[in-house]
This record gives C-alpha cells, structure tokens and sequence, in this order.
C-alpha cells in the first residue's frame, strides 16, 4: 500500500499527487476564511441584585450585590470591560449567597411555622378533650 517512492508521513490523501496544493475541486491557492466575533459585553446582573436587594436581604448581601452591580453598569458605559468584568462576578457571587441564605431561612421559617401549628393543634386537643385519632 505504501510505495517505496513515498516515506510514510508523506503518502497523499484523497488521490492527490506531491506538486498539487490546496482543496480538492478548488483553485491552488490557499484560501482562509476569518470570522470575527466581537466579545460578548460582560453582566451586570442589576436585575438579580434588585430582586435580592428588595426581597431576600441576609446580611445586606443584596444591598452590596446592588451596588456591585451599578459599578459593573457604570464600568461598562465608561469601557472598562475588565473591571465590568470584574464587578459584575463579584455581584453574582454575592446575588448567589443571598438568594441560597434567603432560601434557607425562608424553608427553616416554613419548618418552624409548621411546627408550631402542630404543636399547638395537639396542645389544643389535648385540653378540650377531643382526639381525633
């Protein structure tokens, strides 16, 4: 299969001989296609940091991921986009530990809410007398 005329990192591919350079079916020339692609803008995330600011606010963290997330709009209307860069993942960490403590002590509210009413519906049959059992 390999010709001894060819070493074997040299065989040609497709049935091309050694002077042909190119595409197949194409001109000889090299041809090269670009495409540039602008980078894309980087996050500020200002809508997740009201949402938390407004609703879910432990330890002010949503107040400072708000104002973390203006200072990545502000950086990015300047064009900074290293420091909007930089600006906008620190307001989306904090936007992250807001919105996971919010969440937590939302369920342990619901728990304890729950708790208490059951508590309080056995307390309550227990004194009237009624078992419902």
């Amino acid at each position: 299969m390999n010709p001894a005329v060819y070493p074997p990192e040299n065989i040609p591919l497709q049935g091309r001989y050694p002077g042909f350079q190119g595409q197949p079916g194409g001109s000889a020339g090299d041809q090269c296609t670009t495409v540039s692609i602008p980078p894309e803008p980087p996050r500020d995330h200002i809508i997740w940091s009201l949402c938390c600011f407004l609703y879910s606010n432990p330890f002010c963290l949503g107040l400072a991921a708000l104002i973390y997330s203006i200072k990545a709009r502000d950086r990015k209307v300047v064009g900074d986009m290293e420091g909007a860069r930089q600006y906008g993942s620190t307001a989306r960490c904090l936007n992250i530990w807001a919105t996971v403590l919010g969440s937590i002590m939302i369920l342990i509210s619901l728990i304890i809410v729950t708790t208490v009413l059951v508590l309080a519906k056995q307390s309550a049959q227990r004194y009237t007398g009624f078992d419902n059992n």
